[in-house]
């Protein structure tokens, strides 16, 4: 079972649906379209629903989700159905393959892109550079087909007029290693005729704009919302990608051109001869076709006929030559899109690989083809598509009933009957030998004469009038029809062309004419051509008898192997995402066999899944089972479970498997289930968030640890260093004063600001403790006065001694006059010596300034008059001049003295006080 979704979405799986009716299938259908859930499930096939926008859910975030789980694991998806395919493909070495069916416009070619694509991203994870040149290659075949094989049509932009199935080949590891593409029914007459608003085969489109030729045809430059321009570099691109050479693309891009230029040709008629009317076309066809003018207008106006050994030459009338124009331009489109295929093939097939050597060559087969649909003219090419439908149609159910008998036999499960329509009765109308409408048109195609499409519905009419799915001209408005009932609808189709289709001649002229061409690979396309007129060929085989042929080969090559089914559905007309048109759906529905298809599925049992899938999602609900169980076998623990559950009577098991009946029983399990989920996430997240803590507590306690460790580790290294360094400070002159200290880690830069204090106070000591008391008391005058000064005088002059008495110094013009003043003054005052003397300037209240002397003895300060030879001019006893005022002055007040006799502005009484004071303050 998918993912377990909201009902908002409704059910993910049809399969789930309380009531099997049409009524609920559609509305189940539409509730999911709406909510822009496109993707459901039918057991294993996918329903897809062209959601005409795009849907932000193929990027790789996505192919992860979807990587390696099984179908029920997430919501449904195309990744879903690829990852089975590929699963099955690699673990249980099964040729597998993904039928993707649908009408046009439903999404099928952009279905099997995704899928191709999912392939590609999931394989060759170590990156192989030969995977990646196939897987690249592989990819860029898709491009080159679609611009070749599909077309605009009034139902969709991107129309596939051509079936396609491809082989994709793996290696025993699971990597792509080539592939092969099949493809079937070209619908080739779109290259000389389309319905009003469409168009032909994209690349005439493609090489218009390259070559700018849009004279050609009225719709050939009609406006779409196709980008042809980017269009043809993307197709040039994946050519050069996929091995194409230069010369091979330009035959293509000639190829194209003849058509378009065979496309504006005109016959006329002048007496009895018909001639072309527009010559210079020609000569273009012509040098296009690497051939002669001559040769190519008698392959258009004449037709060589062998009579025995006689060979004439036969003219054209002007509908012959058109006719033979028209054929001309459809084979070499034909002929052009199967070499394509054929070189494609020829570069990606699987080379030199010896299964002896390399392993089992295992398969993913994709096939996109196109669908059942009822025009309002329906053409013969229109009948062999919807026959070919048919045949896929009875396969599927025949598969899907078949797979769904064996898995009851298998598991012992008692099948219920389903009857269910079986259209073999609508195969064998189409392809039945000797009775079946392929068998009737070929014989009116073999009838000698002139047959027309008259004679073959006339036929149909008298083999299979009484045929229960067959309709006579009779009971029809026009004459020109036949209806068959198919399985999807009753379609009638119109027998206008049917012969001509059908027998799909081509005049031998023409293909001599191309086989004759200078250009190898034109000339290769039509080996037929190199056989001489007279020789007898057998009959080609028909259109009708070559498609059948090749549907029962494709069918056989379905049938041998796992198949997957992906089926799409249109929504509407209008390519509107948010319209549901309920009929035209219900339609689809109904053709495609979806209902059958959950009807069978649902034949007894709603769900199955094996037993240790079953335990794995729903083992929470029973004590028994969680986390683990110890019964016998997970088949005894799913028993259990359900017993608990009181489900016992709406289940059956098989030998390997649970079957539940009906969905109710699954979704009660899954709200079981939803419920245990909270409260297992809320008991795993408290047990983890545990966990958590423990991890970081475990993680910061070693950290701290190691941190510990190192830091005392730092701390021991600072000190061995710091001790080796210091080691011999005491035998240096300097005592370690020029030493480095080292860098200390920062648990220990206070400790080294210490460390280095101590150490200077030691080296201050030991340079001290050798001086004499004078040189003692004068050392610390200079500290004090360092101190007291700090960074305001550049010189203290610190470096000599400090000798007091300055003017006996520093002035010896002057000297003897003031040694015989100061001689005079120490007898008559009585004092024992000068302390300090030196010239100072006088600044009065008025701001002028005068010279001035002081001395300072142990019992007077004096100021003199320098320019009176040192007259006294006033004697001040020191007990009054203030000494402990000065002393226990406070800094600001200190501060400004000091600033004061630094720039010599200090007066009188004061200077002399504070010279004095400070050349004895220690």
């Amino acid at each position: 079972m998918a993912e377990h979704e909201s009902l908002e979405f409704g059910k993910a799986d049809f399969v789930l649906l309380d009531t099997v009716s049409m009524e609920e299938f559609m509305a189940n259908l539409k509730l999911r379209f709406e909510k822009g859930r496109i993707y459901s499930y039918i057991g294993e096939v996918v329903v897809s629903v062209n959601p005409y926008r795009a849907m932000n859910i193929y990027g790789r975030d996505t192919i992860e989700q979807y990587k390696g789980r099984e179908l029920y694991e997430r919501p449904p998806h195309l990744f879903a159905i690829a990852d089975a395919a590929y699963k099955a493909m690699k673990r249980r070495n099964k040729d597998t393959c993904i039928v993707i069916s649908g009408e046009s416009g439903a999404g099928k070619t952009e279905a099997s892109k995704y899928i191709m694509q999912y392939i590609a991203a999931i394989t060759n994870p170590n990156q192989r550079a030969e995977v990646e040149r196939v897987k690249n290659m592989l990819l860029k075949s898709n491009c080159v087909l679609e611009a070749f094989g599909n077309a605009k049509t009034n139902r969709n932009d991107n129309s596939s007029r051509f079936g396609k199935y491809m082989d994709i080949n793996f290696d025993f590891k699971g990597d792509p290693i080539g592939g092969h593409i099949n493809n079937y029914l070209l619908e080739k007459s779109r290259v000389i005729f389309q319905q009003e608003g469409e168009r032909s085969f994209h690349s005439f489109y493609q090489v218009n704009v390259y070559l700018h030729l849009c004279h050609f045809h009225s719709s050939i430059c009609l406006v779409t919302s196709i980008n042809d321009n980017a269009d043809f570099k993307a197709v040039a691109d994946a050519m050069k990608v996929i091995g194409f050479t230069g010369d091979e693309i330009q035959t293509v891009y000639k190829i194209l051109a003849t058509i378009l230029h065979l496309g504006n040709l005109t016959f006329g008629v002048d007496g009895d001869v018909t001639l072309i009317e527009n010559t210079k076309q020609v000569s273009v066809i012509r040098d296009l076709l690497s051939t002669k003018e001559e040769n190519v207008e008698k392959a258009l106006l004449y037709r060589t006929v062998a009579t025995g050994r006689d060979v004439i030459e036969k003219q054209h009338t002007t509908q012959e030559a058109s006719y033979g124009r028209d054929a001309l331009a459809k084979a070499m489109y034909e002929r052009l899109f199967c070499w394509i295929v054929g070189r494609i093939n020829d570069i990606i097939e699987v080379k030199n690989y010896d299964a002896r050597i390399h392993g089992k060559n295992t398969v993913i087969g994709v096939l996109d083809i196109y669908g059942f649909e009822i025009f309002q003219n329906n053409s013969f090419e229109q009948f062999c598509i919807n026959y070919c439908n048919e045949k896929l149609q009875q396969l599927f159910i025949q598969l899907v009933l078949k797979q769904e008998q064996e898995e009851y036999q298998r598991e012992g499960i008692p099948w219920k009957h389903i009857d269910y329509f079986n259209n073999q009765i609508i195969v064998d109308l189409v392809e039945q030998q000797h009775k079946g409408i392929f068998s009737i048109l070929d014989e009116a195609c073999m009838n000698v004469g002139k047959v027309t499409d008259e004679v073959f519905l006339q036929g149909l009419d008298v083999k299979l009038a009484k045929h229960a799915h067959f309709s006579s001209r009779k009971s029809l408005e026009f004459d020109r029809d036949f209806r068959i009932r198919h399985y999807a609808g009753d379609v009638a189709y119109s027998v206008v062309g049917f012969i001509d289709k059908n027998k799909d001649t081509l005049f031998q002229d023409f293909k001599r004419l191309l086989y004759n061409s200078s250009n190898p690979v034109l000339k290769g396309m039509w080996p037929e051509g190199k056989l001489r007129i007279t020789e007898v060929t057998k009959r080609p085989l028909t259109a009708a008898t070559l498609f059948k042929n090749s549907m029962i080969l494709l069918v056989e090559n379905l049938a041998s192997k796992e198949p997957y089914y992906v089926r799409c559905i249109k929504p509407n007309d209008v390519k509107s995402p948010l319209l549901f048109e309920h009929e035209r759906c219900r339609h689809q529905v109904e053709y495609l066999g979806l209902l059958e298809n959950v009807r069978v599925r649902r034949a007894g049992f709603a769900y199955r899944q094996t037993y240790p899938r079953f335990l794995q999602r729903y083992k929470m609900i029973s004590e028994f089972t969680w986390p683990n169980h110890d019964l016998p076998s997970d088949k005894e623990a799913v028993k259990k479970l359900l017993q608990g559950c009181r489900f016992d009577h709406d289940v059956a098991y098989g030998k390997t498997k649970v079957f539940i009946r009906t969905p109710r029983t699954l979704f009660s399990l899954e709200e079981q289930r939803a419920e245990m989920v909270q409260r297992i996430i809320l008991f795993l997240q408290k047990v983890w968030r545990g966990a958590l803590a423990r991890r970081r507590y475990r993680r910061m306690r070693a950290a701290l640890i190691i941190l510990q460790a190192y830091r005392r580790y730092k701390v021991k290294s600072y000190i061995r260093e710091v001790n080796r360094r210091f080691k011999n400070v005491q035998s240096m002159k300097d005592y370690g004063r020029h030493v480095k200290w080292p860098t200390p880690p920062k648990v220990l830069r206070k400790f080294e600001e210490s460390l280095k204090s101590i150490h200077s106070r030691w080296w201050a000591w030991t340079l001290i403790k050798g001086l004499s008391p004078e040189e003692t008391l004068q050392v610390r005058a200079k500290v004090a006065c360092l101190e007291a000064l700090k960074s305001q005088r550049a010189d203290l002059g610190l470096q000599r001694d400090w000798e007091g008495n300055y003017l006996k110094r520093d002035s010896p013009d002057t000297a003897s006059s003031f040694t015989l003043i100061s001689s005079m003054l120490q007898r008559k005052d009585k004092f024992m010596r000068v302390l300090f003397s030196c010239n100072v300037r006088k600044i009065n209240r008025f701001h002028k300034t005068e010279n001035r002397a002081v001395l300072i003895t142990d019992r007077h300060l004096y100021k003199m008059d320098p320019l009176r030879q040192y007259k006294p001019m006033k004697s001040i006893p020191l007990y009054n001049v203030g000494l402990p005022l000065l002393f226990t002055a406070s800094f600001r007040t200190f501060k400004n003295l000091r600033l004061k006799y630094n720039h010599g502005d200090i007066t009188g009484d004061l200077k002399a006080n504070f010279s004095f004071n400070l050349d004895i303050m220690t």
